[in-house]
């Protein structure tokens, strides 16, 4: 929810268009995320050079001719102060383009004047507080002279209360937003702050003045900061929501090998980066040249550079001049900076192109096999050996759990916590967890935990579930189950609190670092809102847990060197069907595009796809729909049965067959439009097909724990056809976002 992007630039030369290029691609790569307005600031001027110590707090960095006044027009706002340049508008990012293009031309802006130094910020909105419109969208700021600006990612709790004291202090808000807090808080410290120390004091450190103000939030934030009291410095600090920089270093600010071989084991980058608060306009970091990127994650990064540094929750980043240095709110001297490894993305940038398909959904749908092949790679081997102890070999490698995994087998139960397709993914490999484990495992929607004050006892093993890592409730529900007595470092054979297993496609994400043990899917960089790959993967990720729980079982021996076998063969069976399906989904999307309900019935490992392709049918497609456990069908769900009404049954060879075939019968007999999942070349079924006028989704066979990996895929197919037919935003819909990183 939201997007964060900000450049930042010195000693590096960029005209203006590659600056509004740069932001403008910057904001389409975080698109995915969901928003309903944008906005941006950058300067209109070279931002000053200091040497030595800062002394006054006068804005001498701003051109002339400042205006107070704000020039609107029917798409947006833009406020003129000659330094900075703010727009925003509601709407697409191309409203913003269009709007920044009108505002260019009318002031006869040169985009081809060159600036040396520059700090631009932007930001895509979700709306939470306030409609979406130009006055709510960000950036916000402090006054009409913009002394100061924040683009904001989460919420603040505690808005009101500092709302209400700003208020009595004078101060006039003109948005609903709960981020315009933050820059009149900033601007109320600063004020208060300089005039306790006196012109002929230096001037507060920037960061300084921003730690002083994080001390009132309460709540969720990334925040990128920048001020006309600090031209040519950025800020940036996080609580909760994701935030990563970029960074590249270097005479032109490309980082060679020479600029690289200097990374301290700390992660701070060269040796010239800022080490203590103090040090921050010492001459020593004004020789190199920098390029920063600040984003909330990696796919508006990665064509810039590979190397970053991921922040972590209280840091406060700040860039400026040739150096950065970043600092955390909870350290005892909070002005020095700490260690923070500088990362190199396993990532490319054709992994976040749509890669000839239509839409994001579509090309991740076809991505399935691949993403299982890479979630299975070195950890599955597929054939078993012909010589030695069969009982002695390692089938299953998960170097995540190798220190925790016996901890885990003597667990009171197994809880799984999680959200949304996660928790689908979840209840799909439930079934085999217990089989395999012998443990019970209970499942936990994170915020129903949450509002339940859910028990959890010393000896429970949770199991945390995302996508993105950073989902907010499942964060609090981590955090909840610490606090609960759960260690924040591996544990080794102790009970002294709940164990943390983490399983998330986003390495360094905040599940992954909160976690005791984990382990990452490796499928790929996920867009589309509508989760599909990632879902697939979870289900293999579980289920190759519960394989590993279960190696020292000579009992279960049999039973699970079958299911391995069929892991291998997995891939090549999804491919076998897709192309087939593709067409014969869209045939049947066509048929059912006007319908205004559908219902998925559906048992034991299935009722998962049945949840999962309901889910998939209201996101993407904005039909109503429900997943139903077959079971309950007698007890209210078969009073809505109707020739008219479109069910899907999953009726697939497994131990839920002959239940589900009754299923089918009762259905029929209500002269039901019906639609049958199935296993290819089930003669019963196309008997039924015959005889009725029902239709057959056929895939092929295989183990009962993987057979829900194969069946969804084309309900994943049906749901994105409908859309499409439907002509609503695929990769986009509505009211929606991929990582969600607020609570309510």
């Amino acid at each position: 929810m939201c997007g964060i992007f900000g450049y930042y630039n010195y000693s590096v030369q960029r005209d203006l268009r590659s600056i509004l290029d740069i932001m403008f691609t910057g904001l389409k790569r975080l698109e995915y995320r969901g928003y309903d307005s944008s906005g941006m600031c950058i300067d209109a001027i070279d931002a000053p050079t200091p040497t030595g110590r800062r002394e006054s707090a006068s804005g001498d960095g701003l051109a002339n001719g400042s205006s107070a006044d704000g020039t609107s027009s029917s798409n947006g706002r833009v406020e003129d102060r000659s330094s900075p340049i703010i727009v925003k508008c509601p709407g697409k990012i191309e409203n913003l383009e269009n709007l920044t293009a009108e505002y260019v031309q009318q002031h006869n802006l040169d985009t081809s004047k060159v600036y040396k130094h520059h700090v631009a910020i932007s930001h895509t909105r979700w709306a939470t507080h306030g409609v979406p419109s130009s006055i709510n969208a960000h950036p916000q700021v402090s006054d009409a002279n913009a002394d100061f600006v924040v683009v904001h990612n989460g919420i603040i709790t505690n808005y009101q209360a500092l709302k209400d004291i700003l208020k009595k202090n004078g101060e006039t808000f003109v948005s609903e937003t709960d981020t315009e807090t933050i820059p009149k808080l900033l601007k109320f410290a600063y004020d208060g702050m300089t005039a306790e120390a006196g012109s002929g004091e230096a001037q507060v450190p920037f960061p300084k003045l921003v730690m002083e103000v994080l001390t009132k939030l309460e709540g969720a934030y990334a925040l990128l900061i920048k001020s006309r009291h600090y031209p040519g410095e950025l800020v940036a600090c996080k609580r909760g929501s994701p935030m990563i920089v970029g960074i590249k270093e270097g005479p032109d600010g490309s980082s060679s090998s020479s600029s690289s071989s200097k990374v301290s084991s700390g992660g701070l980058g060269r040796a010239a980066s800022i080490t203590r608060l103090r040090d921050q306009y010492n001459d020593s970091h004004w020789t190199g040249a920098l390029e920063a990127w600040v984003a909330s994650d990696a796919s508006a990064v990665i064509e810039h550079t590979k190397r970053v540094v991921v922040l972590e929750d209280n840091d406060v980043l700040h860039i400026v001049g040739g150096g950065y240095g970043i600092y955390n709110t909870r350290q005892a001297d909070v002005e020095t900076a700490v260690p923070r490894r500088l990362q190199v993305l396993q990532l490319e940038v054709d992994q976040i192109m749509k890669g000839g398909y239509e839409h994001y959904m579509q090309k991740e749908i076809h991505e399935q096999p691949e993403a299982l092949t890479q979630s299975m790679r070195g950890r599955v081997k597929q054939q078993k050996s012909a010589e030695g102890n069969p009982y002695l070999q390692q089938r299953i490698k998960l170097g995540g759990l190798v220190e925790t995994r016996d901890t885990i087998r003597r667990s009171r139960r197994i809880m799984f916590v999680a959200c949304g397709t996660s928790y689908h993914a979840a209840l799909a490999a439930r079934q085999t967890v217990e089989e395999m484990v012998e443990v019970p495992v209970v499942l936990e929607l994170a915020s129903d935990l949450l509002d339940r004050c859910c028990p959890i006892f010393r000896d429970d093993t949770c199991v945390f579930v995302s996508q993105s890592g950073e989902t907010a409730d499942t964060l609090r529900a981590l955090e909840y189950a610490k606090a609960r007595g759960a260690l924040c470092v591996g544990i080794i054979n102790t009970a002294r609190g709940a164990l943390c297993v983490g399983i998330t496609n986003t390495v360094g994400s905040a599940i992954s670092r909160a976690t005791h043990c984990g382990i990452h899917q490796n499928a790929g960089y996920e867009i589309g809102v509508a989760s599909t790959k990632a879902y697939t993967s979870q289900i293999i990720c579980i289920t190759m847990m519960a394989l590993a729980l279960a190696e020292d079982s000579i009992s279960k021996r049999e039973r699970r060197d079958a299911i391995i076998d069929e892991l291998g063969a997995l891939p090549d069976k999804m491919r076998s069907f897709m192309q087939v399906q593709d067409v014969a989904m869209k045939e049947l999307a066509a048929q059912l595009k006007d319908s205004n309900s559908l219902l998925f019935f559906a048992r034991g490992n299935n009722y998962a796809t049945a949840l999962e392709a309901a889910l998939k049918c209201k996101e993407v497609a904005l039909i109503h729909s429900e997943g139903i456990l077959a079971g309950e069908m007698k007890h209210g769900p078969l009073a809505l049965v109707d020739e008219h009404l479109p069910i899907v049954v999953v009726a697939t060879r497994d131990s839920m067959y002959k239940k589900m075939e009754s299923v089918i019968q009762q259905l029929l007999a209500r002269s039901a439009r019906l639609i049958i999942l199935c296993t290819a070349g089930d003669a019963t079924m196309q008997e039924y097909a015959k005889r009725s006028d029902c239709q057959l989704i056929e895939v092929p066979g295989t183990v009962e724990p993987l057979q829900p990996i194969l069946n969804i895929v084309p309900l994943q197919l049906l749901a994105y056809h409908m859309t499409v037919l439907r002509g609503h935003n695929v990769d986009q819909p509505r009211n929606l976002a991929k990582s969600v990183t607020v609570t309510d």
